[in-house]
């Protein structure tokens, strides 16, 4: 019998605890700014860091990568990434913007995930690359730890497709496919 007490209360608790983004289909993603660090650049190739604002992101088709500071995250969707790359999307009309969270990253890393994303950035320079020391971004959208998500965005800014987790090859083949009709 108190099993099934037990049991019950924790079916009605389970959806307080599970995780969920807030971001919605047909609307920006919810305003935030990243100031510590923030965007990355290069100038006289070393890098440096400017404020970051989603406010930014409309005008282009984008991609928006959220990761952990965690090789795991990065990995997750990998395979997105790979397939974004050999589209060779113009770069007038489109752009991956990729957020890291450093704060989310394994104790003693925050050093390794700053240079890995200042090279990153090196060899994708067309790329929108964010460091986020603060979490600041994965706050404000609820976005799960030690996780990937990935936002399409039309270039009014609005998120036509979103998914916590790592994309199966039919969602690839989708957010490519969403990516071209929004061209």
């Amino acid at each position: 019998m108190n099993t099934v007490k037990l049991f019950a209360l924790s079916a009605c608790l389970l959806p307080s605890l599970s995780f969920a983004h807030n971001i919605s289909l047909n609307q920006p993603v919810p305003s935030v700014t990243v100031k510590q660090y923030g965007e990355i650049t290069y100038i006289n190739d070393a890098p440096t860091y400017q404020k970051w604002n989603s406010e930014h992101l409309k005008g282009k088709v984008r991609v928006l990568q959220a990761i952990a500071g965690r090789s795991s995250a990065k990995a997750m969707n990998a395979d997105l990434m790979s397939a974004i790359t050999l589209e060779k999307f113009p770069e007038s009309t489109y752009q991956t913007t990729t957020i890291i969270n450093q704060n989310d990253s394994i104790w003693g890393t925050g050093g390794f995930v700053k240079s890995s994303a200042e090279e990153s950035k090196k060899e994708f320079s067309w790329s929108s690359m964010v460091l986020d020391e603060n979490g600041k971004v994965a706050n404000a959208w609820d976005l799960k730890s030690e996780s990937s998500t990935i936002i399409v965005q039309n270039k009014k800014g609005n998120v036509i497709f979103v998914k916590e987790g790592k994309l199966s090859s039919d969602e690839i083949k989708q957010v490519i496919a969403l990516i071209y009709a929004q061209l």
